[in-house]
């Protein structure tokens, strides 16, 4: 197996390969490139994210600044909005359903690794992050590897997301809990 398909299957890898390395460097040209093209300009604004994101519904709306790793690993679903200064470490997947928003500086990490210092020299391993349908972080929200956010739910801003939120539920703080129930 490559680095790659070990990234891609959740496994243990080397992040500085040579292949994974190229992709992240191309990865970076094409953020570069989303966030110097002008606001003002739709064409080339629906193209550059497009390019950095494939796939990405015409309805979803990222305010640059924006950041992230890879790009192609990015599922947005419709009506999704990531406003400015937002970054997704997203070598494990990040998918966001419908009508989500984000506030800014918003941080998605699904890189981990290993906790003992020889065993991180370099691997990592990354878990897919999930926010479901019509959810709502807030500002500087961080979201840890591996969690899913559930529909509807709300995110207050500043929290530390580092286990699941089930659906309809807010949740607050560093770590984040669930406050209460939304339905």
């Amino acid at each position: 197996m490559t680095e790659l398909e070990k990234m891609l299957a959740g496994g243990l890898y080397d992040f500085s390969d040579a292949e994974l390395a190229e992709q992240f460097r191309e990865g970076r040209r094409r953020v570069e490139r989303f966030n110097r093209t002008p606001a003002d300009d739709a064409a080339a604004y629906a193209a550059a994210l497009g390019a950095l994101i494939p796939g990405i519904p015409a309805s979803a709306k990222v305010v640059q600044p924006f950041y992230c790793d890879l790009g192609w690993r990015i599922e947005l679903g419709e009506e999704v909005f990531v406003n400015m200064g937002c970054t997704f470490l997203d070598c494990g997947g990040v998918r966001i359903g419908a009508r989500t928003k984000l506030g800014p500086n918003c941080q998605l990490y699904t890189p981990q690794h290993p906790v003992d210092y020889l065993d991180r020299r370099p691997v990592e391993t990354s878990f897919r992050i999930t926010i479901g349908e019509d959810c709502w972080l807030g500002g500087g929200v961080v979201v840890c590897p591996g969690v899913t956010i559930g529909d509807r739910s709300v995110v207050a801003a500043g929290s530390v997301v580092v286990r699941d939120i089930p659906a309809d539920s807010l949740a607050a703080g560093n770590p984040a809990t669930v406050k209460r129930r939304l339905r």
